[in-house]
């Protein structure tokens, strides 16, 4: 019978056993293996059918077992050390406090994220970005960084996946109850739940809780509109993570963002944690908290205007979108509702939010409201997560900088990392890179021969789940061999990942798996989102082909792939596969936690791979440029080639190559096992055979050289010196009277900005040190081979001579500001190489701020121009030329592209 109400009952612990919830209730067991062993140790069987979840296993322990264990002298001696060491983590100083002590660092960092991923008993995340959250707050912790991590408690999670008979991906939604996760309840006082609430429109209200996460040192608040006091409607707002759509995904992230704002100011209140100087949107679902930072110093007395100059300059927006289609929008009627007299954050009109949110630039749709557009318009401070993205990314938004080059927009990169302790095999140790090859070898085969179980037990089981009996899989027993050449692809199933591209040509792709000396095997996985039925097709399209009984033993379709599984596949896998259509993947950090493991990368070169890819420890797969890129069929057809070749050609062989030969694996259709198969050990090169030196020296630098690179602790100390401390700076100086003062200066150089001009240019040439000075006008234009051009306005002009390397220009500009001051500006000569079109190419342009030369009256002249001077030096052979421009100044600017207003000479007077 099913029950009509639930309860979680918690066990009562003994005094002396208090400390085991603590433990249980901190996440840093689910990445310290001292903690693992002490609860794994402590009751084997309950801990196996918990599912290595600490609380989970305490909630299943009787009182006469806890009673027992209260008087066990031993294990309460070893209590007391776990206990101490967690006491020690997240209270001992780190690298910040030491920082800290010499620089200037944020006293408290606040990060905010639709989703976390920190370790599979508390499944708050869909893939990358959560996982990368996760993985964020977990290095701050280990580095001793004050940060509040702020997201939504889902009751559903993501969902759950598994497979139809047909191979179909289906979709469960597992209710989840707070009181069963490691989680507790933020509480006022009085002892009474804290509360957050917003306003909606027609009088209603969308009230939530805050539970607790504590991961290592940092704690993570979570969001949950499923209280009493909201009407049904709104109870489901924290339902799914990407459910529904509209008004619901509106809400969620007015909630994530205002709500998760109020949620910390609360925080801090009752734990006394320094408030945040720096607040951290990772993506642009949580944007709305900018907007609430804004409605505070409006109850405190501070006009829009200068609250957002305030609120931008404590604001980093990071984007991890490498299109706009990723990005989430909304009609803008829809977010009018929500604002204003009848919604949330009253004194602020809707327009003003609408104006934040707009996407008023050339190709954008004025009816929509753009979250990422409001992002980087309320943070002063913007990264993408590689530095390829960060390209993408200066392009995709230069429109909201209409006046700078892609290359100038001011949105930096830093690239992703992740979390050793998380991802690293407790197997693999630190000093892995200094094995002797034999002994590296052997790690690699024993992962491996892991992988190879662990893949058996999981595929049975969906075969289990799409309706088969026990009687129809003793062939899964026989499924990948632990001496064979093991290929893992795992990610989300978006189009442009291009789950199937191997499946482009199946007979080769068949050839590779079933070849006679040299086989391999492949291990699959990945979720389509519900609503994506063209993922779903890629899915079942795989499914099919890896249940045909030729290939079943060599290929696999792990379904419900998370933080669990990957945790398997990344060790197990001898090659890790990333077939990205590039520029799309921004970062890619599944292929990062493999190569921690002495995993090799086989990546298209996209996201980090295009950063780091060196093949010593790795191969590229190349991508179609020209015409080919632009043809989705023929490109598909040519980078799918080029993998094949590259796995048969270099990849196979350097595997199996054994002493200078390559030896021979099982042969097609082999069912050996794990070692099982007569010789397979020995004829694969397996533990007590051959070395294959090549390998082994690839796995090594792998480990030595890359693993360091792709650590997330490396990621969070760029953060902190490149973007927090810059920004906590920044929030200072932005006082109510700087932030007036600078607000009211931008009103004023907007407008008068059409009156800024640069009019005449001229350069007095330099060819050397004893060389006579030459002086030509800037209309006077030549070609660069030496013959007569034409400028824009149809003149023809001389040849020049050309500038010997070493030469200079001194430049002399006429510039008119209206009634703007030089204080209010920086003139700046621009010069680089030339494009095939003479434009100054971005990686090039080198720019030098020009002078005012003071005149007889200390202004400017009779016709309101002021001259600027200066020099510029070529600083290589080559196409060279110079233009002089106009930009805004303040010492409260990030950055001199900040307001995207620039001037610079027209194209006929260039």
């Amino acid at each position: 019978m099913k029950a009509i109400r639930r309860f979680s009952v918690h066990p009562v612990l003994p005094e002396p056993l208090r400390p085991l919830s603590e433990l249980a209730h901190n996440l840093r067991w689910s990445w310290h293996p001292p903690t693992l062993r002490f609860f794994s140790e402590l009751d084997p069987e309950a801990w196996r059918l918990a599912g290595g979840d600490p609380l989970r296993m305490l909630c299943a322990l009787t009182p006469s077992k806890l009673a027992r264990l209260s008087c066990d002298g031993a294990f309460l001696r070893r209590l007391a050390v776990v206990a101490g060491d967690l006491h020690d983590a997240v209270n001992e100083p780190r690298w910040y406090q030491q920082e800290a002590a010499t620089g200037d660092l944020p006293r408290a960092v606040a990060y905010f994220s639709p989703e976390f991923g920190i370790t599979g008993a508390l499944p708050q995340y869909s893939g990358g970005l959560g996982i990368l959250a996760g993985d964020h707050l977990k290095a701050a912790g280990d580095l001793g960084v004050p940060l509040i991590g702020v997201g939504l408690l889902y009751r559903q999670g993501y969902f759950r996946q598994s497979l139809s008979r047909e191979g179909r991906q289906l979709e469960h939604y597992p209710a989840l109850d707070p009181a069963e996760l490691p989680l507790r309840l933020l509480r006022e006082e009085n002892g009474l739940p804290v509360r957050v609430e917003l306003r909606l429109p027609g009088g209603r209200s969308l009230r939530a809780q805050v539970w607790q996460a504590r991961v290592g040192r940092v704690p993570l608040l979570l969001l949950d509109s499923m209280v009493g006091a909201n009407a049904p409607a709104e109870r489901e707002v924290t339902d799914r993570l990407y459910g529904g759509g509209g008004e619901h995904r509106l809400l969620q992230e007015m909630l994530l963002g205002i709500g998760g704002v109020r949620a910390v100011r609360a925080y801090c209140r009752r734990t006394g944690h320094p408030a945040p100087e720096v607040f951290h949107t990772n993506e642009g679902h949580a944007g709305f908290l900018g907007l609430e930072r804004i409605r505070e110093l409006g109850e405190q007395g501070l006009e829009f205007d200068a609250a957002l100059e305030s609120v931008r300059a404590g604001n980093l927006f990071t984007t991890h979108t490498p299109v706009p289609a990723g990005i989430d929008r909304f009609d803008n009627a829809l977010v009018a509702a929500h604002f204003g007299d009848d919604g949330e954050l009253e004194g602020i009109p809707a327009d003003d939010v609408l104006r934040l949110g707009a996407e008023s630039y050339p190709g954008g749709d004025p009816g929509l409201f753009n979250m990422a557009v409001m992002g980087l318009r309320l943070a002063q401070r913007a990264n993408g997560v590689s530095t390829l993205h960060g390209e993408v990314s200066r392009a995709m938004f230069a429109g909201l900088w209409p006046g700078f080059d892609p290359a100038e927009v001011p949105i930096t990169s830093v690239t992703n990392g992740v979390h050793a302790p998380t991802w690293r095999s407790p197997d693999v140790p630190d000093d892995a890179a200094a094995l002797p090859d034999a002994e590296l070898w052997a790690l690699r085969r024993r992962l491996r021969e892991r992988l190879v179980h662990e893949v058996r037990a999981r595929l049975r089981a969906s075969w289990r789940e799409r309706g088969a009996a026990d009687s129809e899989l003793g062939w899964t027993d026989g499924v990948f061999d632990p001496d064979v050449l093991t290929i893992g692809f795992a990610r989300r199933v978006p189009s442009y990942k291009r789950l199937t591209l191997m499946l482009r040509d199946r007979e080769r792709l068949t050839g590779l798996l079933l070849h006679p000396e040299r086989p391999v095997q492949i291990v699959v996985a990945g979720k389509a989102h519900p609503a994506d039925e063209g993922g779903k097709e890629l899915i079942q399209e795989l499914v099919r082909f890896a249940d045909d009984p030729r290939v079943r033993h060599r290929i696999v379709f792990l379904p419900d792939y998370g933080m669990e599984m990957a945790q398997a596949l990344y060790p197990g896998c001898d090659v890790w596969l990333n077939n990205p259509l590039k520029p799309l993947e921004a970062c890619g950090t599944s292929g990062m936690k493999a190569a921690l493991n002495g995993c090799l990368n086989l990546s298209v070169r996209d996201g980090w791979w295009e950063e780091w890819f060196d093949a010593d420890f790795g191969w590229a797969v190349p991508s179609a440029d020209g015409e080919a890129a632009a043809d989705e069929d023929r490109r598909d057809g040519i980078e799918a080639a080029a993998l094949y070749s590259l796995i048969e050609d270099h990849v196979a062989p350097c595997f199996y190559e054994r002493g200078g030969s390559v030896r021979p694996g099982p042969g097609p259709g082999s069912d050996s096992g794990s070692g099982s198969g007569p010789g397979s050990r020995a004829a694969a090169g397996g533990a007590g055979g051959p070395v294959p030196a090549r390998w082994v020296e690839m796995v090594r630098r792998t480990l030595s050289r890359l693993g360091p690179k792709v650590q997330a602790e490396r990621m969070v100390r760029e953060y902190v010196q490149q973007l927090y401390a810059p920004a906590a700076r920044a929030q200072r100086e932005a006082g109510p009277d700087a932030a007036r003062e600078l607000a009211a200066w931008k009103a004023r150089v907007r407008e008068q900005w059409p009156s800024v001009a640069v009019g005449r240019v001229e350069h007095e040439r330099h060819d050397g040190p004893e060389g006579a000075g030459r002086r030509d006008g800037h209309d006077e234009h030549h070609g660069h081979d030496g013959s007569v051009r034409q400028d824009a306005a149809g003149r023809q002009h001389e040849p020049d001579d050309g500038l010997a390397l070493g030469s200079c220009l001194t430049l002399r500009a006429r510039v008119v500001l209206g009634t703007l001051s030089p204080e209010d500006v920086e003139v700046q000569a621009v010069s680089g190489r030339l494009d095939g079109t003479d434009r100054i190419t971005g990686g090039d342009a080198v720019s030098v701020p020009l002078k005012p030369v003071t005149s007889a009256s200390g202004g400017p002249d009779l016709e309101g121009r002021w001259t600027y001077e200066g020099t510029v030096t070529p600083g290589r052979a080559g196409p060279f030329g110079y233009t002089v421009r106009v930009l805004p100044a303040h010492r409260l600017l990030a950055s001199a592209a900040e307001m995207g207003l620039a001037a610079a000479p027209e194209a006929e007077e260039v």
